[in-house]
């Protein structure tokens, strides 16, 4: 499914959430050290102390993002971090918890409420975790943006609803991968939250 520009946004069915599961990225950063070889030059039998010329020093490995590519770092982080609050909430389906609003806000927000008041109204949990792999779409402006949507493929199998009472299983149904288009902007405080999203069925990616 290609994902709709911010123009044609009406066309996806926005505030749409899966009924068993959602999605969370466990992410991996990876450090790149530089090393440094050094070279001895041994003496001979008089003993004379060798010399060389000061090392140039080492390029530096880092590298500052562009505008746009911190906003895109910064968007991603967001939705991850709006999943992981998710799980993390579902867990005693509180509904209530300020933590839905740490990374969300405006229609992600209150269809998050809605979802979690629902499952608490008919006595429903969820337990496990979903992974999430967001992939950027689009950010606009382009070098300064302030929107950015993003595409995820949300393998929610081990992320399942269990009822309270009996703690057995709230329905037979097996978790699996669901199509997530998501809006993430960036708030006046300077954060970044996700402003909506729309879950697809089970089995679009």
């Amino acid at each position: 499914m290609r994902l709709a520009r911010p123009d044609q946004l009406p066309s996806i069915n926005w505030g749409t959430v899966m009924n068993r599961r959602s999605t969370r990225l466990a992410l991996t950063a990876i450090a790149i050290a530089p090393g440094l070889g050094l070279s001895a030059c041994s003496s001979d039998k008089a003993a004379v102390p060798a010399y060389s010329s000061p090392a140039p020093p080492p390029a530096s490995s880092s590298r500052v993002d562009s505008p746009a590519d911190a906003a895109k770092q910064k968007a991603i982080a967001a939705y991850l971090g709006m999943w992981e609050d998710v799980a993390a909430v579902a867990i005693r389906s509180d509904w209530r918890s300020p933590r839905l609003a740490d990374h969300a806000t405006g229609d992600a927000l209150s269809v998050l409420s809605r979802q979690m008041y629902a499952d608490h109204y008919n006595g429903l949990v969820t337990k496990g975790k979903p992974v999430n792999v967001p992939v950027v779409q689009s950010a606009e402006p382009k070098d300064t943006p302030k929107t950015v949507m993003i595409r995820d493929c949300s393998d929610a199998s081990n992320w399942l609803k269990y009822r309270v009472d009996n703690g057995q299983p709230a329905d037979n149904e097996p978790g699996g991968k669901h199509l997530i288009n998501a809006e993430v902007k960036l708030a006046v405080d300077g954060s970044w939250r996700v402003a909506r999203f729309a879950v697809e069925g089970n089995g679009t990616c």
